[in-house]
This record gives structure tokens, sequence and C-alpha cells, in this order.
């Protein structure tokens, strides 16, 4: 199967050097599509030299920080239009590790969304402050009480999904963004009926550059969950 990873980026021309690399040497038939929110640190141009090299590496850009949601919605769509069946999500600061891409992979054979958790073999998580580690970890407790969502970790960034599955979730009405955008698509997948399933990943603090992390983020994701709640109750997909 066709695979394409997509990566938002905004400022991790130092950590592209080093992932472009490393994703496309995990599988035989796999591709790279880097969307930029024109990075001031050139990574969109950096990008942009490689796939002019390499035709496995893709580039999109857009005119600014826009949002991760929009940066992956926009991605996902674009692979949409390839032949791409398997289409994986993840972040340029090697806080996923490129080679844990054949384990979902291989998952995949037999569920059609499958997550990287850090939560469900205890806590895998490297160089966090506990604070923040408790932020996490509760949250994702929260949402599944909320919501009923079956996940241990539905906040995380590292998954693969069946191109059948983007194309059914309306990735054009989601509006969410951070946390709440990774929440919003597992729920919507789970409604739709698909099989979702966790694999233990360990998630270590960024590389390099700098966290996109904001307070807004966190209360976007709080709010969120309850909207999805009401949804489940009124049976809406």
């Amino acid at each position: 199967m066709k695979i394409m990873v997509v990566v938002p980026t905004y400022n991790e021309r130092a950590n592209l050097e080093e992932l472009i690399p490393r994703v496309l040497g995990q599988l035989p038939d796999i591709e790279l599509l880097v969307v930029d929110d024109g990075s001031p640190d050139g990574t969109g141009e950096y990008a942009d030299s490689v796939a002019a090299e390499d035709p496995r590496v893709h580039v999109l850009h857009r005119p600014g920080k826009m949002g991760l949601g929009s940066a992956y919605v926009y991605g996902f769509t674009h692979a949409l239009n390839t032949d791409a069946e398997l289409i994986i999500q993840m972040d340029a600061d090697f806080s996923h590790n490129p080679d844990e891409i054949p384990n979902l992979v291989e998952q995949a054979r037999e569920y059609d969304v499958v997550l990287g958790s850090r939560y469900i073999t205890g806590a895998n998580v490297v160089n966090w402050p506990l604070r923040r580690l408790f932020l996490s970890y509760f949250a994702n407790v929260y949402t599944h009480i909320v919501t009923g969502l079956p996940l241990r970790d539905s906040t995380g960034g590292f998954k693969c999904f069946h191109r059948k599955v983007l194309g059914k979730i309306e990735l054009r009405t989601i509006r969410s963004d951070g946390y709440s955008f990774q929440i919003e698509v597992n729920f919507r997948s789970w409604r739709k009926g698909f099989s979702l399933v966790e694999i233990p990943i360990v998630f270590v603090d960024r590389h390099s550059g700098t966290s996109k992390m904001s307070r807004r983020i966190v209360w976007e994701a709080m709010w969120l969950v309850w909207r999805l709640r009401i949804a489940r109750i009124l049976k809406r997909p």
C-alpha cells in the first residue's frame, strides 16, 4: 500500500533535515507531505529544495500560522487527491519516532485507524515536567468520561488512517485545533463505525524548536468534549 506521511511545520528546518531521510527510509512505498505555515526560518524553502531532487517529497505552503488542525485538514485533503491508501500524521519535532511507522502500518492491516498511545501501558513520556504530564493524562481521562470515546490517549498526534476514514468524516467541517482537533477526528472516526486501535509509543519532548502549546488550545479541548457528548446524545454523526 502506498503511504503518505503528513507533517505540518512552523520553524522546523533543523528537524526537517534529519526527519525527511528517516521517514523515507522506513518503508519502500512511502512519501512525505510537508505543510508549512510560512516559516520565517526557511523550513518551506528547504523542503522545496529537497522536493526538487526527490519526487517522494511534496510541499504545501500556507501564508502564515493558521493552526495545526487546519494544516492537517489541508494536508489530508491533498493526500486524498493522490493514490495513497494509508495516510499518517506526525509531528516534525521527533516527539514521534519515525521508526514506529512500520508498526502503525502493520496494525493498519486489521484496523481502520491506528493511534500511537502514550498511556496504554502507563505513561510513556520523556522530558515532560510533571505538571504537563498530569494535565495531558487527566485531559484524556476527562475526554473518555465525557464523550465515551474508548481510548486512553485521545489527544496524541501520531496516527495512521485508511483513506476511506478521512473521506467519510467530513474534514471540511472541522474547525477545532491542537488537542481538540485530535479528539474530534478520533470521535468522528469512532462514530462513523470505523475500527480504532491504540499501540504503545514513547513520546519524547521536542528535539529542537519551540512548542506550539497554548492556554487557548487547552480550553478549546475542554469545551469541545461537551459538544461531542451532546452530539452523541442527539445521535449526530
